[in-house]
């Protein structure tokens, strides 16, 4: 089996990941699995690109609220457009952190601005603001525009994944049609393998033609319990390969097993302070089940030779 991992260092994780594949692959083993079933699903903000020092979705939404806050000054006393207006970056991040303790009081206020920011938005609107937020951003510490920012060991397990037999999808609690503009590029992840959170939609049929609008409520927000329900919705199969980061991946992690069928869980540890960031707040039940069970850890610092490619831009 040819081994693509490069970017890989040689080691127990490389070695369980290559040899959990040749297990499931190889049809003279017991553990074999049929092409049909050999589900991956990865999450994506601090598991496929980087989420430090905030969740790039959230860096293209704070421009959106802080435009808005500009031309509606009522809004400058009101969180978050406060904080977008104000670039109060430690309220935002702060936002995303007592999400995955479990306190989602601040997510609600920012949730409730997100369905507001891009009501009446058609969905080709919204792909070419997203399209062009890529083009001219960066990331604000990093140097690196956010084409860069995904994690090249990342995009060479999905690329190894899917020669392998794998169908590879995103479950991401971040926004579906935010990530679907640059997915395929970035991974190799076309568009109706995206999936995550996403407004509300309402069609409408007038005179300007036939539209798709986002409506401001949220259809679902895809994190937590709602991973596994998601998949399985969009899916139809428990997956047997799943990477996550944060707490908020647990359970995605946790439904990745069949007494009948082997399973592969692999979590991203953020410990690289000199080429990305040393962090495990809000992975702490995570890292404590992957420890117990004895899931995969794939240190940053220690497991890969390089974390980024050079810069697209």
């Amino acid at each position: 089996m040819t081994d693509s991992l490069e970017s890989w260092t040689d080691g127990t994780t490389k070695a369980a990941i290559v040899e959990f594949v040749e297990r499931v692959t190889d049809p003279q083993r017991p553990e074999f699995v049929e092409p049909a079933a050999r589900v991956a699903v990865f999450d994506n903000d601090g598991t496929l690109w980087c989420e430090k020092p905030m969740p790039i979705q959230l860096d293209f939404t704070i421009r959106r609220l802080a435009e808005m806050a500009e031309h509606d000054p009522s809004l400058r006393t009101q969180q978050p457009w406060q904080a977008a207006y104000t670039h109060d970056m430690k309220w935002l991040g702060a936002a995303v952190v007592k999400h995955y303790h479990g306190d989602d009081d601040d997510l609600k206020l920012l949730m409730g601005a997100v369905v507001r920011a891009f009501d009446e938005v058609t969905v080709e609107d919204y792909d070419a603001r997203v399209t062009a937020f890529f083009d001219s951003s960066s990331h604000p510490t990093l140097g690196r525009s956010y084409r860069g920012c995904g994690y090249t060991p990342m995009t060479e397990l999905l690329a190894y994944l899917n020669t392998h037999g794998f169908t590879t999808y995103i479950a991401s609690g971040g926004d579906r049609d935010f990530m679907r503009p640059v997915a395929e590029g970035l991974y190799g992840v076309p568009p109706e393998r995206v999936i995550g959170s996403a407004l509300g939609l309402t069609y409408r049929a007038d005179d300007r033609g036939n539209q798709l609008l986002y409506k401001a409520a949220m259809d679902f927000f895809d994190d937590g319990p709602e991973k596994p329900v998601r998949i399985w919705s969009r899916i139809g199969r428990r997956p047997i390969v799943s990477v996550g980061n944060s707490n908020g991946d647990l359970p995605m992690l946790a439904f990745s097993e069949l007494p009948d069928k082997p399973a592969l869980r692999v979590i991203v540890l953020h410990d690289d302070a000199d080429r990305e960031f040393d962090y495990v707040a809000g992975a702490e039940d995570l890292l404590a089940r992957a420890h117990k069970d004895g899931w995969t850890i794939a240190s940053m610092k220690n497991d890969w030779r390089d974390v980024f490619a050079p810069d697209p831009q």
